[in-house]
């Protein structure tokens, strides 16, 4: 099936429509999967499972694969990469470098130069077993190397046929607009829900629009914080990282939990899961934009395709924005922001 013409074969029969991220025109569904999750961070995972909610949610027309080298870490990429390996063609595939992390799970910084990216390329392709990435995103930028080395390097990549697609994650407009100037980058990877619109009014959703870039929002269901499955601080496995993250401590907890019953409100007088409202929400935000909502069970895969077929009216709109402006969630997205928006 030609995804850019037709479509994509989506749920009950239905259509998972593309939309295109850059200027340069890489197709994808308007809604991918978030991989993360499967390997790290939000508890124990089954791979048989995970491997599962992958070939399900291509099945449904989801063809957008978002990855990352430190997701495990390093184990993420070679789940994705046996998930997909007699299915290739049917793959938007997205991988990140850039957090650098050891064997043992520790973190050790972030790099940016030209050697590092040429190095990570390679060890992501081997993971991945794949020839090449389709969307190769720097994850963090490294304030220590100029943009346009490390940029220049993964131009290098795809001359060299490894990479076809570059792009940024969590980068400030001035970086942007530099690093386009390197090369045309065709995608920001940044955190975009309801209660993460930082990038409404800090420049950089009018930077990327300006220059022709596509956005794709990841944790646009609020790291989950939005299904209204967690109604206590203790709803958490003791190994998931929100435990860590301000947002679900504290006072914070509290304050983040009311507007979540503000979205379980309006979600239920248009009859549909607060998931789904919330992803209608960031698909709404325009034709540029791809949520990447991750989870490792077939169920909420399935949940949240469905919410391509939620559509939200005016009113829609204008109630959510009252109950849920930007700016609305208490407390940081990370215990330390000093790694975003550079």
């Amino acid at each position: 099936m030609n995804y850019a013409q037709d479509g994509i074969h989506g749920l009950n029969g239905g259509w998972m429509n593309h939309r295109t991220l850059g200027r340069n025109g890489l197709a994808v569904s308007q809604m991918g999967l978030g991989c993360m999750g499967m390997s790290e961070f939000y508890g124990a995972a089954s791979d048989e499972e995970s491997v599962a909610t992958i070939h399900r949610a291509l099945d449904l027309g989801i063809n957008f694969l978002d990855t990352a080298d430190m997701y495990g870490p390093f184990t993420n990429e070679e789940l994705v990469g046996r998930a997909i390996r007699d299915r290739r063609d049917r793959v938007v595939l997205a991988t990140k470098f850039g957090n650098v992390r050891g064997n043992e799970g520790q973190f050790l910084g972030i790099r940016g130069d030209a050697e590092y990216v040429r190095q990570a390329c390679d060890a992501s392709l081997k993971r991945l077993g794949v020839d090449h990435i389709d969307l190769y995103y720097q994850h963090r930028v490294d304030p220590r190397i100029p943009i346009e080395e490390t940029v220049g390097a993964m131009a290098e990549l795809v001359t060299a046929g490894k990479v076809s697609h570059l792009g940024l994650s969590e980068a400030a407009p001035d970086t942007i607009r530099r690093a386009h100037a390197t090369h045309p980058i065709t995608a920001l990877q940044t955190e975009w829900s309801l209660w993460t619109r930082d990038v409404e009014e800090n420049g950089v959703l009018d930077t990327v629009r300006e220059l022709g870039i596509g956005f794709a929002a990841y944790s646009p269901l609020g790291r989950g914080f939005l299904t209204g499955q967690y109604k206590r601080f203790e709803d958490f496995p003791a190994d998931d990282f929100r435990r860590r993250n301000p947002r679900f401590q504290g006072e914070n907890f509290q304050r983040n939990i009311k507007l979540v019953n503000e979205v379980e409100h309006i979600a239920a007088d248009k009859g549909v899961a607060p998931a789904q409202l919330a992803l209608a929400w960031v698909m709404s935000r325009g034709d540029d934009v791809v949520p990447i909502p991750g989870t490792k069970r077939v169920k909420y895969l399935e949940q949240n395709a469905a919410a391509a077929d939620v559509h939200l009216t005016k009113d829609d709109l204008a109630r959510i924005d009252a109950v849920f402006p930007a700016g609305a969630a208490s407390g940081m997205r990370y215990p330390d922001m000093s790694t975003v928006n550079r």
